[in-house]
């Protein structure tokens, strides 16, 4: 029987590749609002990141996101990011 094969994707902050269902996903849809997809599944212009401290730290300080997505990304999603992730850290 053959293996699955598991979809990998690139973090944009550290530029490692991990399995897609260990990273978070920020989608941009049409209408142009920004969410956090925690289904991996929503419409829309995608980006990853792994979720590490140090990445996150390095994605709010470089915009990362502003770069990955070509327009200005809102504070709150940044926020939204850094809340998700002290909250799986505890």
């Amino acid at each position: 029987m053959a293996e699955k094969n598991i979809p990998m994707r690139t973090c944009i902050s550290c530029r490692n590749e991990f399995p897609k269902k260990e990273l978070i996903r920020i989608v941009r849809s049409k209408d142009g609002n920004f969410t956090i997809d925690k289904t991996g599944k929503a419409n829309g212009r995608g980006a990853y990141i792994c979720g590490k401290p140090d990445c996150m730290k390095k994605l709010k300080k470089a915009k990362m996101l502003d770069r990955a997505f070509g327009e200005a990304v809102p504070q709150e999603i940044y926020l939204t990011l850094e809340e998700d992730l002290l909250g799986k850290q505890e």
